[in-house]
């Protein structure tokens, strides 16, 4: 007889292994979420039926507002916060976490897509350039692996707001967006890519720190994406962007170098995030999915980004 373990652990109200993969009761924090990125993860986890994102930036009220507003536009059942958040700052992520479980009882995924691009040489890059790197892409994820946890283990019955559903269950899943800058060099900086390789270490190391909670860990590692930003207002130190723009690299470059012969999409990224984010994912824990349309796999040796 063939036995289903991952009905093992379903409940009547609530299952991790839902088979349309939907969110609901859902509680998401998604930093970065005022960057193309972000903001298309923001949208993906409201299509999956999220009842609230966190959505985390040390952007402008108005950007979140018109985040807010653009979802709810579309996905009205799904609340969006606007949260100032400091990077890798200890204190925040506790506040964060205590505001969440004091207006919703329960966490349950944490998307870190606040990551920095950094300087492209050695020689530009100070060391308060590379600390502000390593904040960004790899510390950022630490506090999400090391204070999330305890909170995605909480559960909670069901609530009265829309979109919602009991948990009673520990559940969560934290996602990682980095880059191919997490296993190769070049790929723009040096400090794109200590900082890149720490992001995935993070995400390594949470597998065993986490056996036991029910929560899962992963890494999203883009390629070359359109972010929509000009070559003529893209900082080219890198310490205002999260990748670099598609433009950077030609037509041509991009049909050479790339299986799919095109830039990815902010879209693209977030339809991963919604994957691993869901009962799709189910039991997938410490990978690293590299999402650059096939260039990594055709050309090892070359540059992606």
């Amino acid at each position: 007889m063939t036995v289903n373990r991952a009905s093992n652990v379903d409940s009547e109200h609530f299952s991790p292994y839902r088979a349309d993969g939907k969110l609901y009761g859902f509680v998401c924090v998604v930093t970065g979420a005022t960057q193309p990125v972000g903001k298309a993860i923001t949208l993906e986890l409201a299509a999956h039926g999220a009842a609230c994102v966190y959505a985390c930036s040390e952007g402008s009220a108005k950007e979140y507002n018109q985040l807010a507003e653009e979802v709810h536009s579309v996905f009205p059942n799904t609340k969006v916060i606007g949260y100032p958040y400091k990077l890798a700052n200890e204190e925040d992520t506790l506040g964060l976490i205590d505001d969440i479980l004091n207006a919703w009882g329960r966490l349950d995924v944490w998307v870190t897509s606040s990551g920095l691009l950094g300087p492209p040489s050695i020689q530009d890059t100070s060391p308060s350039d590379l600390l502000k790197c390593f904040e960004a892409n790899s510390m950022a994820p630490f506090f999400a692996l090391k204070y999330a946890p305890p909170a995605m283990a909480k559960t909670t019955p069901q609530g009265s707001y829309p979109n919602a559903a009991p948990k009673d269950q520990k559940y969560g899943s934290i996602i990682v967006v980095s880059s191919v800058a997490s296993t190769y060099g070049g790929c723009w900086g040096p400090c794109f890519t200590m900082s890149s390789h720490a992001a995935l270490g993070v995400v390594r190391a949470g597998v065993a720190v986490l056996k036991g909670t029910g929560v899962r860990i992963n890494c999203i590692s883009p390629g070359q994406i359109d972010v929509g930003v000009d070559l003529k207002a893209f900082d080219m130190r890198g310490m205002s962007s999260q990748l670099p723009p598609s433009s950077l690299q030609s037509k041509e470059t991009q049909k050479d170098n790339i299986g799919l012969e095109r830039a990815g999409l902010p879209t693209e990224i977030g339809r991963v995030a919604g994957f691993l984010a869901s009962g799709f994912s189910s039991y997938i824990t410490g990978a690293n999915l590299v999402v650059d349309g096939g260039a990594s796999t055709m050309n090892p040796l070359t540059v992606p980004v």
